[in-house]
């Protein structure tokens, strides 16, 4: 039997009903919710906006979204994706700043189950720091993936790393707020 300690996932299982069942798409609905911090939206923009996975590769996977609900990268107009863009860059350097990783895996979940997204219809990139070495035994032997910093702790040094940005300020709802 596998076992792995993780206490910090008890949130999640443990949560409240209405966080469960998230009426409509998920990207559409997190963004809206009063506490940032607690439906995990570190950074936004007016067109975009960036969510911590809750299911983590590693410390700091983001996700960068348009607030725009569609799966077809085709379909967003020109302000759209120079904003989906320009917070992917302004991502990476948060991440930078904040966790001064190796390296960074970049990928846009598009066309929905057969691309191997779980939300089939909108559209949105996944940021995934990398450290050499950050891949050990115990996938290749056990088939378990160790994530070594708790999602809530992660969302505090992302932020801090958004707020170092030029344009950046924190809103009222635990975010950050970005101009560009």
């Amino acid at each position: 039997m596998d076992q792995l300690f993780a206490p910090w996932r008890i949130e999640w299982v443990e949560r409240d009903d209405d966080e469960r069942d998230i009426e409509g798409c998920p990207f559409c609905v997190l963004p809206e919710r009063e506490d940032a911090r607690e439906a995990r939206v570190v950074a936004e923009t007016e067109r975009a906006y960036v969510l911590l996975n809750n299911s983590p590769y590693n410390p700091g996977h983001s996700m960068v979204i348009p607030r725009e609900h569609t799966g077809a990268y085709t379909a967003l107009d020109e302000e759209t994706l120079l904003a989906h863009a320009r917070l992917t860059q302004r991502t990476m350097e948060a991440l930078e700043s904040a966790f001064d990783p190796d390296g960074v895996n970049a990928g846009l979940n598009l066309g929905g189950a057969a691309a191997g997204g779980s939300i089939a219809d909108h559209l949105h990139t996944h940021i995934v720091p990398r450290w050499r070495g950050d891949t050990n035994f115990m996938p290749v032997t056990a088939e378990t993936k160790v994530i070594v910093q708790a999602v809530e702790d992660t969302y505090e040094q992302l932020r801090a790393g958004f707020l170092d940005q030029e344009g950046a300020t924190a809103n009222d709802r635990g975010g950050v707020t970005l101009a560009f």
